[in-house]
Parts: C-alpha cells; structure tokens; sequence
C-alpha cells in the first residue's frame, strides 16, 4: 500500500522527470527500453516462479506472456528509432500562398506528460508492470506511475523493481517509472492534476468508474479503458461441412484456454440449427471439451465472479448444457473450472439477451443456434454491440464464389462494430506486430477514437500535436529543426505548391 503523504511525492516525481525524458534522444529512449527487456529475460525464473504462485497460470504460458512482454518492448525501441510516429510535418515560409502569405509552420507529436497505467490480473507480464501499456507510454517518453495489481502484488514488485534498476542503469531520470499498490492510492493518483493521461484493462464496472473520475477532474485527461468483450463468432454450414472436427477444436482450445481468463475468449458462437451438419459440431464440441484438467481462475475475487455468471447464464430458459463443465472451490476461495459449453435457440438467446450476451470471464461460451435463412449481417446489427474481435468461418468457395456478396456483407457489418475482424482462425492469441489493432467501440474500450493497447499504434495514445510558427530554428525540438539531429522523416510543403493543389486529383477523376 503506497501512504496518501508519499503520492504527492510520487506524482512530483514524475512530472519533473517529464521535462529531461521527452528531451532524451531517441538512441537513448531505444537504449534504455532494450535494457528493460534484457533485464526482464535475465529475470525470468525468478519472475516466473513468483507468478506461478500467485496466479496458478502454468509456466509454458508465463515463460511466454514474459517473452512477448520483452519482445513488444524491443519492438517499440525499432518504433522510436523509426521516428514516423512523431509524423513531423514542416510548411515552408510562402509569400505566395493561394490564400496569402503564409508562414512557417512546423508540426510533431509530443509526449503528454505522466501517465497512470492500471495492471490487469490476466495478463501479470504482457499488461501488467512492464506490459504494452507502460512499453508504449515510455516508448512516447512519458513517465509511467504504475498502479499494481492486487492478484500478484509479489511479482508486481519484483517486475517493478527490475524496471526501475534497468531504466536507472540506462541514465533516465529519477521518476520515470514508479509503482503504486492499493485502490485509494490509484485513485488518488488518477485525479492528481500531474497526471495526464491513463490506461486500464479490467471489468467495465471498474473502468467505467476510472473513465468518469478522469473525465470530472478540473482539467479533464484521455482514459483508455480496456473493459471487456464476448468476440462474437459466426460459423457457416459450408465450413462445419469442411472441417467441423477443425472447428470445435479450435473452439474449445479458445475458449478453455488459460481458463478462459482472456478478453479475447469467443463468448458467443453463431452456428446453423437444425442440420446434420450442426449437431456434428456440437457432437465434436463435446467430445473436445470432454476430460480436459481443471485449471485455476487467477483468484478468488474471480472465482466468485465466475460462478455468479455461470449460474445465471446455466438458469437461462432454453438454455442446454453441451459440455456441463464444474467449478470447485478449494479451502483458499481459489476455483477451479473445466469448461462449460453450453448451445440454445436464437429465439431463446433473444428473449433472455440481457442474461446471455455479456461477458462471462471465466471458461463459458455459449453456441447460439440460428434457423436457416436467417441474415447473418442483421443478427449483427441486432445483437453486437462494441466487441474487441469477431470471428467469420467460412467455406472454401463463400469468400469468392456465389455467397460472395453475403460474406462481403457479414464482414463490412462487423468492422462497424469491432477492432478486429478474423476470417478463419480464433481471436484468442493477440500477435505484438506493427499492424495489430486490439480496442473497439464502447463498451469494449472507452475510447470512440478507436485506439489500440497492442501494436505499435499503441504509442498514439500518449502524444499530443504541438505546431511552432515562425519559431527560430534554434528554438526547435530536435525533430524539427532543418538540420535534423534526431534522424527522423520529416514531411514537408515547399513554398509554391498551393498554386498546384487540385490539379493531379483533376487529372485522375478525367
């Protein structure tokens, strides 16, 4: 628990260490993000053993959440060295300008200050201390005060502690990164003028309380909540026909996976009813989910949360158990849950939406039985709201052949509604690359911009644009300044081409 007296000193911290960190070059911002990774694979039994403990997550899969958590912080270190996520423009000085004389203008993205990042349980290295949110916000040059988990507070201090000696070895500033641990205290620090942004990935209960406290501060600042989803999936007869053996699988292995505990699990999957084909799915839904081991939920307040959820959605009239699952509690209040796969109506997932089609986290899905003739495209607009990801299965020939246009259809429907749409695949497994977009409209994130918390994209959220006309060049930022000592693209209007604007979109539309 961080003391009330010690966050003012905390938050004083970070926004002197603001100044000296935005002004770091950007070898030196990459040096200092590549020894955080060195040094958390240099950690890695130590750091693995604790979370093992804390979290019941079994160790091939830490071992590879802290891989991934290294991997996406080299992979901003190349972000920063790139130097195109400052999309630096300059407008040249023009007596001639189509409108008047126009002077020099000269534009780039700059950090937003200190940020405040709430740790996730599910994730206690890929969004927890050292996770894509601080990678991103440091990548930006924004001091991170990092408000710890309660599900692992042991491993968020030892992760801590090997960023804040990493981050000192490589020459940053004192207040670049600092944890914080208890509710009060991450409030508190929330609503610290200081503080200029924040993120958070948990429940939408939690978030959405986070959101409006940053939203009535006195001088309100950017939240970027991540706050859950049910990933909708839709299964057509041609691709059960092809691979149904493939598909349930897929299905089970997603959605009993890590026990279910992953924003991205399929919590609704829509499949046809009524033909052999169907009941061959869910026939092989059964037998995948059949013997699989129990795996620990992350911690009793979970648990708890989990078997309230399952035991509305198993009340839920027409509702039919395909795989029952269980949950046991032990004498700690840890659960332990098989899978619970369970199929109904459309009439009846309709009539009982309110219980059925939120988010169970916790290993649950339910296969949502939809009539012959049905339009997939309207049970979107009828049913989704804002989701992370939605999954289409499709058969060999309905992406080019005469089901086309549906497919077209079904796939332009969704990506009005979610961050990522997959055509084939499970959304389970969220790849740390340049293009990945892992956010989506309300209530899936806070953010109607349509941010994303994985990927390199990540780092927008902490940068603002600031534009310096007719400043002397000596006055610059680095990154504007003609000589260009940063290295970095720079975009630039010559004098003159105002009197051209127009003139090659006129050629292309003759």
């Amino acid at each position: 628990m961080t003391e009330s007296q010690d966050l003012a000193a905390v938050a004083a911290a970070a926004s002197a260490a603001a100044g000296p960190f935005a002004d770091a070059s950007p070898a030196d911002r990459a040096r200092a993000l590549v020894a955080v990774a060195d040094a958390l694979d240099a950690a890695a039994d130590e750091l693995v053993s604790i979370a093992m403990r804390e979290t019941g997550l079994g160790e091939p899969r830490l071992r590879g959440e802290l891989t991934r958590t290294s991997v996406q912080l080299r992979l901003f270190a190349e972000t920063v060295l790139d130097g195109t996520y400052l999309d630096v423009r300059i407008d040249d000085a023009d007596p001639d300008f189509v409108l008047g004389a126009r002077a020099e203008v000269r534009r780039m993205l700059v950090p937003v200050g200190p940020v405040v990042n709430f740790a996730a349980s599910n994730f206690p290295f890929a969004f927890s201390v050292a996770g894509g949110d601080t990678a991103s916000a440091l990548a930006a040059g924004c001091p991170v005060v990092l408000k710890a988990h309660p599900g692992h507070p042991e491993l968020s201090r030892a992760t801590a502690a090997t960023v804040r000696d990493a981050l000192a070895a490589a020459g940053l500033p004192d207040g670049v990164f600092q944890l914080v641990e208890g509710v009060e205290a991450g409030v508190a620090i929330l609503q610290d003028p200081r503080i200029r942004a924040a993120s958070f990935t948990g429940s939408l209960r939690a978030g959405r309380h986070l959101a409006d406290l940053a939203a009535a501060r006195p001088s309100p600042i950017p939240f970027y909540g991540e706050l859950g989803s049910v990933n909708p999936v839709f299964v057509t007869r041609a691709a059960i026909d092809e691979r149904a053996a493939e598909l349930a699988a897929g299905y089970v292995a997603s959605v009993s996976g890590s026990a279910g505990q992953l924003c991205t699990k399929p919590g609704v999957v829509f499949v046809p009813a009524g033909a052999e084909a169907a009941d061959r799915l869910v026939a092989r839904v059964a037998e995948a989910a059949a013997g699989l081991a129990e795996h620990r939920l992350l911690n009793p307040g979970i648990t708890r949360g989990f078997a309230a959820r399952r035991g509305e959605v198993l009340g839920a009239p027409g509702v039919v158990a395909v795989a029952e699952g269980a949950l046991r509690v032990d004498a700690d209040e840890q659960g332990w849950a098989t899978p619970t796969i369970l199929r109904v109506s459309l009439d009846d997932f309709r009539a009982s939406r309110e219980q059925l089609a939120e988010e169970a986290f916790g290993p649950l899905s339910i296969l949502v039985e939809v009539p012959d003739g049905a339009d997939l495209a309207d049970l979107v607009d009828e049913f989704l709201e804002g989701e992370l990801t939605a999954t289409v299965h499709l058969g060999a020939d309905e992406a080019s052949g005469a089901e086309h246009d549906a497919s077209r259809a079904l796939v332009r429907a969704l990506a009005d509604r979610v961050g990522r749409v997959l055509v084939g695949g499970w959304p389970t497994g969220v790849a740390v690359t340049p293009a990945m977009q892992h956010g989506g409209p309300w209530p899936a994130t806070t953010d109607a911009g349509g941010s994303t918390s994985v990927g390199t994209a990540a780092i927008s959220r902490f940068l603002r644009p600031v534009a310096y006309q007719s400043v002397p060049d000596a006055l610059l930022p680095p990154a504007l300044q003609d000589a260009n000592p940063w290295n970095v693209p720079q975009r630039r209007s010559p004098a003159g081409q105002s009197r051209g604007w127009g003139a090659t979109a006129a050629a292309a539309i003759a």
